[in-house]
């Protein structure tokens, strides 16, 4: 694969190899890697990407998988070969299982999203395990979204001849669409942000059987966000100190919601608006997220996170707040993406900054008590590019397609 002939300098790797590789042997993880098919259909562009072919997964399908059942069911778009092949080899079981046949009742599943940034995959997949050449270390699936517009690049969920573009009045071209509230129509690429995040969502919690029936903490990280050696250990210990010390937080995060902000380094631990770099959640987190669908696929926002900021969490009755420590355990380094100007960024899968000692060893105390953020400013209206009636559908089925 790609991120696997990406190989950061050794200057950027952190000085204690050796240490971080004890730290790996002593925990049981699970990564489940989901691409965005954009950096796949590149690959293959380039022949280096084949899919196999179907009779390849006859034997490890489960009987519970009907793709033909749902679509019908829900009028999904239709699927082209490609598409069909790539949603069944998410039904493949992890590789690495010879290595690694069971797992730690506790251990928290890592899930590593991509979206179209294939350059940044190799830092974010180093920073977890500073493995060159595969992943070993852990049970590992990689899943990929069969209904992106990359797959289907001459029908919805892409640009058909006959949709609407930029600020066209469907009336005067004759067009197909409905504009957003600013009166921009769709564009594929962008709207595939938001339908990429909640169909991972959909999938990871109720769609894989090896995390359907999981109740713990997930952590949910791009590859764009570069975690610190402390990063697994100081989860686990704020997942464990959470129904204690912050029984009203949903969720852990590594990083502060400022994603330029690196911690306030007090001996105290905080509580705030959650953020979008390192959180972790479990399945009853999930099950009141699923349960505001229609706010999530009608709020007129391509970006998922806002979308979640300004209409799910308030929607919840009362202040969402995350648990973190007081110093970053993750960084958001990418500057290629829609929203620039982070100060930690990285330039062809070179990273630029530096880990101090603090951040390779587990520097949360469980004696410190909590500090709450009161009153942090959110998000009142969508930003755009949300308004087709299409779009709103497909996501209604994504939250569909796994409860039929």
């Amino acid at each position: 694969m790609a991120y696997n002939s990406s190989v950061t300098s050794k200057k950027q790797r952190l000085k204690d190899d050796a240490s971080f590789r004890r730290f790996v042997s002593l925990v049981s993880i699970t990564c489940l890697a989901v691409f965005l098919l954009v950096f796949l259909l590149r690959m293959n562009s380039s022949s280096n990407f084949e899919v196999p072919n179907s009779d390849e997964f006859d034997d490890v399908l489960p009987r519970s998988y009907n793709r033909s059942l749902i679509s019908r069911r829900l009028n999904l778009p239709k699927q082209n070969e490609l598409s069909i092949e790539l949603e069944k080899r998410n039904q493949m079981p992890p590789r690495n299982l010879d290595l690694y046949p069971s797992l730690a009742k506790d251990h928290i599943t890592v899930v590593l999203y991509v979206h179209n940034r294939p350059q940044y995959l190799k830092v974010a997949v180093d920073s977890i395990s500073q493995i060159v050449e595969g992943i070993r270390f852990c049970q590992v699936k990689q899943i990929f979204a069969p209904f992106s517009p990359h797959v289907s690049p001459k029908g919805f969920p892409g640009l058909s001849p006959p949709d609407c573009k930029e600020k066209d009045v469907a009336a005067e071209k004759h067009c197909k669409g409905t504009p957003d509230q600013y009166g921009n129509h769709r564009s594929p690429k962008i709207v595939s942000l938001k339908h990429h995040w909640w169909w991972m969502m959909n999938t990871v919690w109720d769609g894989l059987d090896e995390t359907r029936d999981h109740n713990v903490h997930i952590l949910f990280i791009e590859e764009d966000h570069f975690l610190y050696p402390n990063a697994y250990q100081n989860l686990k210990i704020l997942t464990a100190l959470k129904p204690k010390k912050c029984p009203h937080c949903y969720a852990a995060n590594l990083a502060p919601c400022d994603v330029t902000a690196r911690g306030e380094g007090w001996d105290s631990l905080i509580a705030e608006r959650m953020g979008n770099v390192g959180y972790t959640f479990n399945r009853t987190v999930w099950r009141k997220i699923h349960k505001k669908t229609s706010k999530f696929c009608f709020f007129d926002d391509y970006n998922w996170d806002i979308t979640m900021w300004a209409t799910v969490y308030p929607s919840f009755g009362n202040a969402v707040f995350t648990l973190r420590g007081p110093r970053t355990s993750a960084v958001h380094f990418g500057k290629c993406g829609l929203h620039q100007g982070q100060k930690a960024c990285i330039d062809n899968g070179v990273v630029n900054f530096q880990v101090e000692d603090v951040d390779k060893v587990a520097n949360i105390n469980p004696d410190w008590k909590v500090r709450v953020f009161e009153n942090q400013p959110g998000y009142k209206a969508g930003f755009k590019g949300w308004g087709d009636k299409r779009d709103h559908q497909l996501c209604l089925n994504f939250a569909q397609m796994y409860h039929l």
